[in-house]
């Protein structure tokens, strides 16, 4: 098997939600959540989706995992074509495509004890075949992601947000799958407890080489030390998409170039001296996006044919990809 083998391949993906209005419910504008996003994600790479909050980066992500059908575009899983599946043919492949919850106290059901969560994919899908093989793999489960199997009769409220966050990422372990989408996993959670959250995804990805990631984050400095390569995403579209350390060295669009400036630098001297890119203006609304490159109104580099077209996310070398008529 390949190493560079793609598992995923999301091509021109579009994800409008309609806006009604009357009595009878009258179509009258798109919400364009994700409006043409193109990407692949290689077999044990972790591919980060950054951006601004509403920029579509969760969207794109339950449209991978077919909690949405997507409007339009391809989704290619493992050489399947997903997207215009119906749930009874997508149902096989559940168990391959796996999910963490951004919010570790509302993704547990509080009524169901900690091991009857993580065990419950395993009933499922029918992949236990005994009482005591079920027992046995929900121990296991509970041993990989750091935490002790005799607590596994508790309910929810009984662990702290970081073992909470860890049975969500047991359940997702359970059908043992070849892509898991991490929707911002460690938001929620204490600063230090983020570090052994991203250590514990690294560990279990280090054991088995063949799980793929899409983390989705809008924290730049975990992205990048979690993530192969990084996609940035900005009012529905992927902007730059380059290799994590090439992104961080050599930041190409505008908004790449906006948004690291205001990640925190630790060094005092060097965080004084370095420039700020203060952005102008709101984020637009994706019901009324501007024409042309979505940016434009609130880029420095800004010209009048920036918002006549819309620029195409182009390799400019080295896999880097940029969309920006002025790279």
């Amino acid at each position: 098997m390949s190493a560079n083998e793609t598992i995923l391949e999301v091509n021109d993906l579009k994800m409008y939600f309609p806006v009604t209005k009357g009595l009878l419910g009258k179509k009258v504008a798109d919400v364009k959540a994700v409006d043409g996003v193109s990407f692949q994600l290689s077999r044990g790479e972790t591919l980060g989706l950054v951006g601004e909050s509403g920029c579509g980066k969760t969207t794109t992500g339950r449209c991978v995992l077919r909690i949405y059908r997507p409007t339009s575009g391809t989704i290619i899983f493992d050489h399947d074509e997903i997207s215009n599946l119906s749930e009874n043919e997508f149902r096989p492949y559940r168990k391959k495509i796996s999910f963490i919850f951004q919010d570790p106290f509302s993704s547990l059901d509080p009524r169901q004890s900690a091991g009857s969560i993580v065990g419950e994919p395993l009933k499922v899908h029918h992949l236990v075949k005994s009482r005591a093989e079920y027992k046995e793999r929900v121990e296991e489960l509970f041993r990989m992601v750091g935490l002790d199997p005799m607590m596994a009769n508790r309910v929810p409220h009984e662990f702290s947000g970081g073992q909470r966050q860890r049975i969500g990422i047991a359940r997702a372990l359970a059908c043992d799958p070849s892509l898991i989408v991490c929707d911002e996993p460690i938001s929620a959670l204490d600063v230090s407890i983020q570090a052994q959250i991203i250590n514990l995804l690294e560990e279990l990805q280090a054991g088995n080489k063949e799980l793929s990631y899409l983390f989705i984050a809008h924290d730049l400095a975990v992205v990048r030390h979690i993530s192969d390569r990084v996609a940035v995403m900005y009012l529905g579209r992927i902007v730059e998409m380059t290799d994590s350390n090439e992104l961080y060295q050599n930041p190409l669009h505008p908004y790449t170039r906006a948004l690291l400036s205001a990640v925190p630098i630790a060094d005092p001297a060097v965080e004084e001296k370095r420039e700020r890119i203060i952005l102008k203006g709101e984020v637009p609304s994706p019901l009324n996006p501007p024409s042309g490159c979505h940016f434009h109104l609130r880029c420095q580099l800004a010209s009048p044919e920036c918002s006549e077209a819309a620029p195409q996310l182009k390799d400019v070398g080295n896999g880097h990809k940029v969309a920006c008529l002025k790279v």
